[in-house]
């Protein structure tokens, strides 16, 4: 084939070329592979085609060139949409619903439809949803949640607390605590419905990422803003990944095409500030274990602005090299830079403005 329509060995394919062989055999071809394909075809100004990207088009490996197919994919699609195929089986259907969910282009939805094999499956989101609600709290502590009332809510060696704050596992094993069984419910509910649909998508290392960063940014932003707190929870990461999809529909909203959009963003978004109020009410409410305070609300805060920024990035990208995008660089600079920040703010701020912090538990 090479031979046949690259001559001279120069490693490239003409369009035209490229578009007599779709010709001849695009019968052959899955036709969301074949739409790919023409795609690749029509966003091509030099008139040429890197012979190596159509054969990793062909093996599902996804090269510059298709991605810059997508960046110019607001060509009208040669056949039905998605949305409009009968006779799918039940996984088929759920598949398709994840890529409508989630992806605000067609090219990108057909592109994983066809490739989404369910293997690895959405482990990570399904694994930190059972710790947080079983082991922990329903094996370790023979009861599903402590009440910030509960004799054991302060004495465990989980939840950040400020005058432990030298123990550094205490910054991410925090989110196995809840204030409440309405507090875990919640999350337990959100990351379930919003994370493993999202890491179908986008896979378990970029969904973890933004997941963490959320709980590791919550905890931080807790230790400078609201210095005499403990925090409990998993709304930063819950957070993070729910702030993310949203602004990712409101970013591309005209290509999202998920059923009743606008009433799921505004359940959700209710459901978010009832959470974050009721946080809110709860640290300023009197505490039962003075003088420690109830658990702080700026773990939210911190979980939010991850997910506006890098997770965000991660979510628009779908499936291409974040290391290729400027932006990407940016935010992640910024979360960097704050991280080392309130290191060195949880080094020296507390002796320097000589807090009175509330005795260990």
């Amino acid at each position: 084939l090479l031979s046949q329509f690259d001559p001279d060995n120069t490693g490239y394919i003409s369009t035209e070329k490229f578009r007599s062989l779709l010709q001849r055999h695009g019968s052959e071809l899955d036709p969301h592979k074949l739409e790919v394909l023409l795609a690749l075809a029509d966003s091509n100004s030099e008139g040429r085609i890197c012979y190596q990207d159509f054969v990793n088009l062909m093996s599902n490996k996804r090269s510059n060139s298709f991605r810059q197919a997508i960046l110019q994919g607001n060509r009208r699609l040669c056949s039905k949409a998605l949305l409009e195929e009968t006779g799918l089986s039940l996984s088929q259907r759920l598949i398709r619903h994840v890529a409508y969910e989630t992806l605000p282009r067609e090219i990108d939805r057909k592109w994983y439809y066809d490739s989404y094999t369910c293997c690895p499956p959405p482990w990570f989101m399904i694994t930190i949803t059972i710790v947080a609600f079983f082991l922990y709290n329903g094996v370790v502590l023979d009861r599903f949640v402590l009440q910030v009332t509960h004799p054991l809510y302060l004495k465990n060696a989980l939840l950040y607390h400020p005058q432990l704050r030298a123990q550094a596992w205490r910054y991410l094993t925090y989110i196995f605590m809840h204030a409440g069984i309405e507090h875990l419910g919640l999350n337990v509910v959100l990351q379930l419905l919003v994370g493993v649909p999202l890491e179908m998508v986008h896979g378990a290392a970029r969904i973890s990422f933004v997941y963490v960063a959320g709980v590791v940014a919550g905890s931080l932003a807790v230790s400078v803003a609201d210095m005499t707190a403990p925090v409990v929870g998993s709304s930063g990461g819950v957070y993070a990944l729910v702030s993310a999809h949203l602004a990712n529909i409101v970013m591309n909203w005209s290509g999202m095409k998920c059923q009743f959009k606008l009433l799921r963003m505004a359940v959700a978004l209710v459901c978010m500030s009832f959470e974050f109020g009721r946080a809110v009410w709860l640290r300023f409410h009197p505490s039962a274990y003075p003088p420690c305070p109830h658990p702080s609300f700026m773990a939210h805060l911190g979980g939010v602005m991850v997910g506006i920024t890098l997770g965000v990035i991660i979510l628009r990208n779908y499936e291409q090299r974040l290391q290729d995008q400027t932006l990407w660089w940016i935010f992640f600079s910024i979360y960097v830079i704050f991280v080392l920040f309130a290191i060195f703010w949880n080094i020296f701020a507390y002796s320097l403005l000589d807090l009175k912090l509330p005795p260990p538990p």
